[in-house]
């Protein structure tokens, strides 16, 4: 295990720069990522229900785990925060396809939790998790 524990905040240039947050926070090789809404690179809820915000806001996580050196199977545990249970139930399998489409099929350990509103108001999810990333891929941002 790498023995830096001190935190190194994660960043990706891709993602909307963060102010009062980090995307992620890196801490030996448990990198701890910041939840993640909808917004695109513009700052924005994408458009078009549930499945499309699934699609985005888990793509920002995703981002940020790459962007220090991991990949999907690292994810060790997500929480995915909702403001509609039922339309995320009822979207199921749509929203498993999306998850094995950009992880594949390996699924971490999950809690869904139904909450009366996110940041950003038009957000329906908000999804955050923890992963390890062995030393052999770990990138350590430059702090």
């Amino acid at each position: 295990m790498n023995a830096d524990l001190t935190p190194t905040a994660v960043n990706p240039a891709v993602l909307p720069t963060p102010t009062g947050y980090s995307h992620g926070t890196l801490s030996g090789n448990t990198l701890y990522l910041g939840g993640q809404t909808a917004l695109d690179k513009d700052m924005r809820i994408v458009p078009g229900g549930i499945v499309e915000q699934f699609r985005q806001a888990f793509g920002n996580v995703l981002t940020t785990l790459r962007e220090a050196g991991g990949i999907p199977e690292d994810l060790v545990s997500i929480t995915i925060f909702l403001t509609d249970i039922p339309d995320y139930q009822a979207h199921g399998r749509e929203i498993g396809a999306v998850w094995r489409e950009l992880a594949g099929p390996v699924y971490p350990a999950m809690a869904g939790i139904g909450t009366t509103g996110l940041w950003q108001p038009d957000a329906m999810i908000e999804i955050l998790g923890v992963a390890v990333i062995p030393d052999d891929r770990l990138v350590r941002p430059v702090a």
